[in-house]
């Protein structure tokens, strides 16, 4: 499948077989294409916690307004965000650049992002968004199907995974097989007005 079938066919999955695993191999192939997605700096700030474990996915779709795709699907992935991850090492984020590159683009991230949590926690949010469409595009050129998903609630899901102060939750992203096909599209907005020629 092409990048473009992926894009029109890839929807929103609710209804998955309880019954199917993925292996360890297509899940670890699936976070490593993730971990290419972009990231400003390329600090790299998103975090994926895959959630296997049955009686912790029974946990979070108790605060996930109960919806089946939580622990129906193969795999959960809680996107997460490290909004510290800019001042962590930042030289292993450019290591392998030329001398000259490091020397200016090390200091310019803290200079960035030091006393700015609004950008710290702006940046966590388009890192992990950009991370979720490429998981859901690689999951579709894999055979599955995915689900995108805010619906839940974050502190209590952040206590589920234990998750550290440094570090919010973004999204879900469900990834399984589906028990139904999807439905048709429910009304896609024309070009005309989702597209704006040079400004409004």
């Amino acid at each position: 499948m092409n990048v473009i079938n992926a894009i029109q066919d890839r929807r929103s999955i609710k209804v998955y077989d309880k019954q199917h695993k993925m292996t360890q191999e297509e899940i670890e192939k699936l976070i490593a294409l993730a971990a290419l997605s972009p990231t400003a700096f390329n600090i790299q700030n998103w975090r994926f916690v895959v959630v296997q474990d049955e009686e912790l996915r029974k946990k979070i779709r108790s605060v996930s307004w109960n919806q089946p795709q939580v622990t129906d699907a193969s795999i959960l992935i809680v996107l997460c965000g490290d909004l510290k991850a800019w001042e962590k090492e930042p030289q292993r984020y450019w290591r392998n650049a030329p001398q000259e590159v490091q020397n200016s683009l090390v200091p310019a991230i803290g200079n960035y992002y030091r006393e700015n949590p609004q950008v710290q926690r702006d940046e966590v949010m388009r890192s992990c968004g950009m991370a979720a469409m490429t998981i859901m595009l690689a999951a579709k050129e894999m055979g599955y199907d995915t689900c995108p998903m805010d619906g839940f609630d974050f502190e209590a899901v952040a206590k589920i995974i234990n998750l550290p102060e440094d570090h919010i939750p973004s999204m879900f992203v469900v990834v399984g097989k589906p028990l139904d096909k999807a439905k048709p599209r429910s009304g896609q907005l024309p070009l005309s007005e989702v597209l704006i020629d040079n400004s409004f």
